[in-house]
């Protein structure tokens, strides 16, 4: 294998791994391109992609699209609710670049994944991030996601801001790893206005308490961090690591989060991060986040 991916960056003897955001290795990638994904996978990476769930057609029941919205006008070739869309009319469709262009790039179900997936580096982490709630998940949705996810599932980690959500496929998907973010439904700012930043912390453990790994927004890492304490210790102490998102390339604040010695850093530029810290590495051993 290659040892210049951008797999992690190293800093004061830390190691920090490098999420692909949206499958982007580059910053002009367009998101969620199946190429993407699966490079990142057979090189090491640990690549984050967004669910969302699709309708069930003739012959094919209800399951999860990689895109990140449910119009599907702006990042694809189609057009309507995700939601109210068949299997066969996604596939149907190409993907657009970050200017709208059409690439031939299609769009990928979770479903037809697992078969192209078939080149896995033991180190490999595929984030599944789930942009829909509890109340969304029936049982033909669960039993789709379980089926889906089956094939590589001791590689993936479902991640969301609803911990219920999180918890019924998980519990459909025993090799499934737990992840959790606690900064959305206005949690960042009432633990900002309120400073309630231990309270906050417990209430993250005890929501998911068999989370791995908890997602924080930077804002609230690093204004926390600016006012004296150390959430990303804080959650250390509980046995969870720690993913900070999302940075770009020369964003300043990498540094800050190098320092708080986040065990994972989300960006949109993979590639320009570990060329600017001189880091692109490949994953040799190390345990996954």
């Amino acid at each position: 294998m290659s040892t210049a991916e951008p797999i992690a960056v190293t800093s004061d003897g830390h190691r920090t791994r490098l999420k692909w955001h949206r499958a982007r290795k580059r910053s002009d990638d367009s998101p969620f391109t199946r190429s993407r994904i699966v490079e990142g996978m057979a090189v090491g990476a640990s690549v984050e992609v967004d669910l969302v769930i699709h309708a069930p057609g003739s012959s094919e029941p209800c399951g999860f699209a990689i895109l990140h919205d449910r119009d599907l006008a702006g990042a694809t070739t189609g057009s309507g609710d995700v939601g109210a869309a068949p299997a066969d009319y996604l596939r149907s469709l190409t993907l657009r670049d970050n200017d709208g262009r059409r690439i031939d790039e299609p769009v990928t179900l979770l479903g037809d994944l697992g078969g192209a997936l078939a080149d896995i580096h033991p180190n490999a982490v595929l984030q599944l991030d789930l942009k829909q709630s509890a109340d969304d998940l029936d049982e033909p949705i669960v039993r789709s996601f379980a089926e889906a996810v089956a094939p590589f599932a001791e590689h993936a980690i479902l991640s969301c801001g609803d911990a219920e959500a999180v918890r019924i496929l998980t519990d459909a998907v025993p090799r499934l790893r737990v992840g959790y973010d606690p900064c959305h439904h206005g949690a960042v700012d009432r633990a900002l206005r309120w400073r309630t930043y231990r309270r906050f912390v417990d209430h993250a453990v005890a929501a998911s308490p068999r989370a791995e790994v908890i997602y924080l927004d930077r804002r609230l890492v690093l204004t926390v961090a600016d006012r004296g304490t150390d959430l990303v210790a804080a959650f250390h102490a509980t046995g969870r690591e720690i993913d900070i998102y999302t940075f770009g390339r020369d964003d300043p604040d990498i540094d800050r989060a190098l320092e708080l010695r986040a065990d994972q850093i989300t960006t949109d530029d993979p590639q320009g991060v570990a060329r600017r810290f001189g880091s692109a590495t490949e994953d040799s051993g190390v345990s996954r986040p």
